[in-house]
């Protein structure tokens, strides 16, 4: 079988144009992420001051994990990872928009106090498939509105909602977290939420003081 193809100069020229575009895209998106990348881990150490730290890079330039040790006042670790939209790729960034939306940032807290009881807020809508919670049929449910925004709770005891509640509202954008909770099982603080360069140090903030005063004297600890 002969294919006869034939590229006229209007082809070549709007491929070259394709391939100009998709380079420039790669280096804006590529400086950019990493720029992103270094901003956000200089954030979020100078505000938790790690007394040792561990980076594990995710790839190309989607992103990091971090794992802090600390053992001040009642934070033991800090953990998060972070993910960036593929800015570097003119043809999977806008599908991304659709499937990821948004760069993400997901904090893993580990105080010294014992975690006694279970809750969680969970942004309404969020989700297209809802995350796997162990002792979901256990816990009583609620919806509840923060700044306009709904939230699914689960908890074993309404005081401890309206601690989840509060804690939610001290974040700079409440919108932009969609996922909170306190698990007893592993000891954890949970928040997953949409990062932005001009809040990340007050919210990492808001988070490390509620490990050290509520968590540690509040109604989830005793």
């Amino acid at each position: 079988m002969n294919l006869n193809i034939s590229i006229t100069p209007g082809l070549l020229l709007g491929i070259m144009a394709l391939a100009g575009i998709a380079s420039y895209q790669f280096y804006k998106g590529r400086k950019l992420n990493l720029y992103l990348m270094d901003y956000y881990l200089r954030s979020i150490e100078e505000v938790v001051k790690p007394k040792d730290k561990d980076y594990v890079w995710l790839g190309g330039y989607i992103g990091f994990r971090a794992e802090y040790k600390v053992d001040e006042d009642n934070l033991r670790k800090f953990e998060y990872t972070l993910t960036l939209l593929p800015r570097q790729s003119i043809l999977y960034f806008p599908i991304s928009l659709l499937t990821s939306r948004h760069d993400k940032l997901y904090f893993v807290v580990k105080p010294y106090s014992k975690i006694k009881r279970e809750a969680h807020l969970i942004q309404k809508g969020y989700y297209r498939f809802k995350p796997k919670i162990e002792n979901e049929p256990l816990l009583q449910r609620d919806t509840v509105e923060v700044n306009g925004v709904e939230y699914e709770a689960l908890f074993e005891k309404r005081r401890d909602l309206s601690l989840l509640q509060e804690f939610l509202k001290g974040f700079s954008r409440p919108s932009n977290v969609k996922h909170i909770s306190l698990t007893p099982s592993t000891n954890v603080l949970y928040v997953f939420m949409k990062p932005e360069p001009e809040t990340i140090g007050e919210d990492v903030g808001h988070i490390v003081r509620f490990t050290n005063e509520k968590l540690r004297e509040g109604p989830f600890s005793s």
